[in-house]
């Protein structure tokens, strides 16, 4: 067993941390848990770090249990929202919950044989048994409404124009009896999670200490944010899923792969299981000749192998190869395998009958759906933002036909410098 706060440290993976907490961690074998929000099938990379946590945790010899809030996810968490969220269906949270335990079982490890298997809790398992006036009773009396109202979560919506419902109010509450009832029926005496929880967390411990008399601890990570102030996770595309369906590997593997100087330093700590002294040698040979992007490259290779596997991350440094390294070679000496094994690229399709009478570049961009519209499509072209087969379009009337097509039957479309769709006719 190592010194998992001491090695989340150096890794600036501590935000918050409760007197006590290495101290217990060091003392004795600790089940700690994170929550997990099920609003989609999937999780995303803004969920990689909770992830980490629980697998650094477990490679550290404690036992992590993920909880999925199937109860709370009805409700809606106010921290770090301006506004309340859309509730969600029973039937919906089931589907989100099953994709969510799926992801989590690439991750850690559930062998029930291990002293410290991982477990996975849905929080909808108690609750659902629990009465309104029991809650009230059993949990509702032992935490003030001052105490809540001192949140910041709380304190923000409050005096914002929106307020805040009494459903969102209960949340904290809510997340504090989670805490309590792992801490009884599992041992349970660690909660981690990002910044933004840390007032949830610490009514959970307050909740423990003053309806069990027990003793509980907490560590919180920093949020992610990009150097350039854009929101982590995020691209044209939307969010980056760990979801292979939903973000493909090939795109996954460019989200980091693109990532400036600046994010890759700290992101290599927080996203990788190298060591300190691997690391400290990456920094140091990727500054002096930071042009061949190691750092970026390394970090790339490892978070997508984590996520999605070996063979997925070949397939995705293959199609960059054929995308990026030989940007001079004709798009027409590219062999029709070369385009269908462009793993990840973002497919769309055109009519054939469209493209026999010709139409103009501005309309195919739009009904692609490679631009969100036409005037889209014409500030792209001017600005010199697209190309057609490796040829940069002037020309916002420029028509496509057949005889544009690759091996009579693709389109090879570039919007910017990394976006790239290859169009089938149909």
């Amino acid at each position: 067993m190592y010194d998992l706060i001491k090695e989340l440290s150096w890794r600036g993976m501590v935000q918050d941390i409760m007197p006590g907490t290495q101290e217990q961690l060091n003392k004795e074998v600790t089940t700690a848990y994170i929550g997990f929000d099920p609003t989609a099938t999937s999780l995303h990379i803004g969920s990689l770090v909770p992830i980490l946590l629980l697998v650094h945790l477990q490679k550290a010899g404690h036992k992590p249990i993920a909880l999925v809030g199937g109860a709370t996810g009805m409700i809606g968490d106010p921290s770090g929202k301006s506004q309340e969220r859309n509730l969600l269906n029973e039937t919906q949270l089931a589907e989100n919950v099953a994709g969510i335990r799926q992801q989590l079982e690439k991750y850690l490890n559930f062998d029930p044989s291990l002293p410290n298997a991982a477990e996975m809790v849905n929080n909808y398992d108690w609750f659902k048994n629990i009465s309104f006036l029991e809650f009230l009773r059993d949990a509702g009396k032992h935490i003030t409404v001052n105490y809540m109202m001192a949140k910041d979560s709380v304190k923000k919506r409050f005096e914002g124009e929106v307020g805040i419902s009494y459903t969102e109010f209960a949340y904290q509450l809510m997340q504090g009896y989670d805490y309590y009832h792992l801490y009884k029926e599992k041992n349970c005496k660690l909660q981690m999670g990002g910044s933004d929880q840390w007032g949830n967390i610490t009514t959970g411990s307050e909740f423990i200490r003053r309806k069990a008399d027990g003793e509980a601890f907490a560590f919180t990570c920093p949020l992610i944010r990009k150097a350039d102030g854009t929101k982590f996770g995020k691209t044209e595309q939307g969010n980056v899923w760990l979801d292979a369906e939903k973000t493909s590997p090939y795109q996954f593997y460019q989200f980091w792969l693109n990532a400036s100087d600046e994010d890759t330093e700290g992101w290599i700590k927080i996203f990788t299981f190298l060591d300190a002294p691997t690391i400290t040698s990456l920094i140091e040979e990727h500054k002096k000749n930071a042009s061949q992007r190691l750092l970026q490259k390394t970090l790339a290779k490892e978070v997508t192998i984590f996520v999605h596997g070996q063979q997925e991350y070949e397939k995705a440094v293959e199609t960059t190869e054929k995308l990026f390294a030989n940007q001079t070679k004709p798009a027409e000496e590219m062999s029709e395998e070369d385009l269908q094994g462009l793993e990840g690229v973002i497919k769309s399709f055109i009519e054939s009958e469209k493209l026999n009478a010709g139409i103009d570049i501005v309309s195919l961009l739009a009904e692609t759906q490679i631009s969100s519209s036409k005037g889209e499509a014409r500030k792209l072209i001017q600005g010199g933002g697209i190309s057609l087969n490796r040829k940069k379009v002037s020309d916002v009337q420029q028509i496509v036909n057949t005889t544009n097509l690759l091996h009579e039957k693709y389109l090879l479309l570039q919007k910017g410098k990394k976006n790239y769709y290859l169009v089938e006719i149909k």
